[in-house]
């Protein structure tokens, strides 16, 4: 029953946290604009980028990483005080689960209308305190397929499509735990990673065709 309140509140806290859109917030404050009306139209820091500069884009990546740390962490340690833990009293789990709700509430924000970005910096940030070696990895394969691409969509499916592989990898043979527990995290590094890939459906499509954008530090504000 601890358990499954733990998971309830975790969602809860992912889901509002990641509903602070910080594209949203940041380009509003700062330049009395709706990010989603410029651009690509995604509340996300590629756009932001593009749209309204460095400034604003780095705001968005200090705000969209923070949040999705810190709904980890305090949906940890509402855990812990709950006695919630599997695994041997382990309380692992639960970033993964207050990280989905993180990323959906990214996507689908209850403060904005429910449009918001693609949860590619939220998914990176749920990794941070999950599994920091797993997000040393897919931040260096992120670099890489970004250097040889220029695509940053790109980037974001391949590591998230590879994300719950390199999950088991170090779940299940390095940190050699229990295969349930590995496949248990990376069944939820999975639905984060789906959630993800499915929002760059789009994408996909413009890569397929020859006409996705590829990335450049050099912003310019596009109108709508």
């Amino acid at each position: 029953m601890m358990i499954f309140f733990s998971c309830l509140i975790a969602s809860l806290i992912g889901y509002f946290l990641g509903s602070c859109n910080s594209s949203i917030i940041v380009v509003k404050l700062l330049k009395g604009k709706d990010i989603r009306e410029y651009g690509s139209n995604n509340a996300g820091l590629t756009n932001t980028l593009r749209c309204f500069g460095k400034g604003c884009a780095l705001l968005t990546l200090i705000g969209d990483l923070t949040k999705g740390v810190v709904a980890v962490l305090l949906s940890r340690l509402i855990c812990s005080l709950m006695n919630a833990g599997i695994n041997g009293g382990d309380i692992h789990y639960i970033g993964y689960i207050a990280g989905f709700f993180a990323i959906l509430g990214h996507i689908f924000p209850i403060y904005y209308g429910f449009r918001g970005g693609k949860g590619v910096l939220v998914g990176v940030s749920i990794f941070i305190v999950t599994d920091p070696p797993v997000f040393l990895i897919l931040i260096l394969i992120f670099i890489f397929i970004l250097v040889i691409s220029k695509y940053v969509s790109l980037s974001s499916i391949i590591s998230a499509g590879l994300a719950p592989f390199i999950t088991f990898v170090f779940h299940g043979l390095i940190y050699d735990e229990p295969l349930k527990y590995a496949l248990l995290y990376s069944i939820l590094s999975l639905l984060m990673s789906s959630v993800i890939i499915y929002m760059h459906k789009s994408n996909i499509e413009r890569l397929k065709n020859g006409v996705e954008n590829k990335f450049s530090f050099n912003s310019s504000n596009t109108k709508k």
